[in-house]
């Protein structure tokens, strides 16, 4: 799920989920100056480029909600790889990654903190493994994405954010549940992305598996995620993940905002009330 390069600071939804901090078509991150949107990002960050896969070990892997600030710059740091291209040759391009990686981070601790109105809750959901497992073979990725926990190198190979709200800036809303309480059992995933070295590892099931197991303790009874018409692995993750169709953008709606054209899944779940 690469997003064009060097996006405009208007978020752009661009694979499946909502996702960075602002949705458009090359997902951008909203800071408290600018509109927030999130990256409709489908889960499991698909890029469009085949490279090989590192295979990993899931022993060691720790999917996990976090509000550490060293682990949250590394989720927008893995934010700004999955959704944007960059030619590295070009003129300032470190800068400019570190830039957009800013404004993400901010973002999401503004989101997290409750500081985005209409939204009662957002976390941050990520799959993180040991930096000593993939020193060798994803040096830019361990580079980018490390951050300490208990004295623990660890790097975050998989993202995204768990939204409790009654819909996303600029995207369809979902229609479930109905009545007065919608605002409290509604939930979208955003910002749904995998390190491009490490697909085909079942690490975006596992954040999005995760995402639901958290949404059931929110009270969480409908969850949506919206994704583009034309990312097949991204539809194909959240169907084994258990959501099913239930709307699509009007052609128009897409066109005005410059992006492509998204469908809306949803997934019921049992509601826990454990919080």
């Amino acid at each position: 799920m690469a997003l064009l390069s060097f996006p405009q600071p208007s978020f752009s939804y661009r694979c499946s989920s909502i996702s960075f901090s602002s949705w458009h078509q090359s997902s951008v991150v909203v800071t408290t100056a600018h509109p927030f949107r999130f990256l409709a990002v489908a889960a499991a960050t698909t890029t469009h480029r085949q490279q090989q896969s590192t295979p990993i070990d899931k022993s060691s892997l720790i999917v996990a909600e976090t509000a550490s600030e060293d682990q949250l710059w590394a989720a927008a740091c893995l934010r700004v790889r999955s959704f944007y291209n960059f030619q590295d040759s070009s003129y300032g391009i470190q800068d400019h990654k570190r830039y957009l990686a800013e404004r993400e981070f901010e973002a999401l601790k503004e989101r997290i903190a409750g500081k985005r109105e209409g939204f009662k809750r957002v976390s941050c959901i990520n799959a993180t493994l040991p930096l000593s497992q993939l020193s060798s073979s994803a040096d830019d990725l361990c580079a980018a994405c490390k951050f300490a926990d208990n004295g623990e190198d660890r790097v975050v190979v998989g993202s995204l954010d768990l939204n409790q709200c009654l819909w996303l800036p600029e995207e369809i809303a979902g229609t479930k549940p109905e009545g007065i309480e919608a605002d409290f059992a509604r939930a979208y995933l955003s910002n749904v992305c995998v390190a491009r070295e490490l697909h085909r590892n079942g690490l975006g099931y596992e954040i999005v598996s995760k995402s639901k197991r958290v949404a059931e303790k929110w009270g969480i009874t409908d969850l949506y995620v919206h994704v583009t018409v034309d990312n097949e692995p991204a539809k194909n993750l959240y169907m084994k993940s258990g959501f099913i169709h239930e709307n699509d953008e009007p052609a128009w709606q897409a066109r005005f905002l410059d992006r492509p054209r998204r469908i809306l899944l949803w997934i019921g779940l049992p509601c826990s009330n454990e919080l």
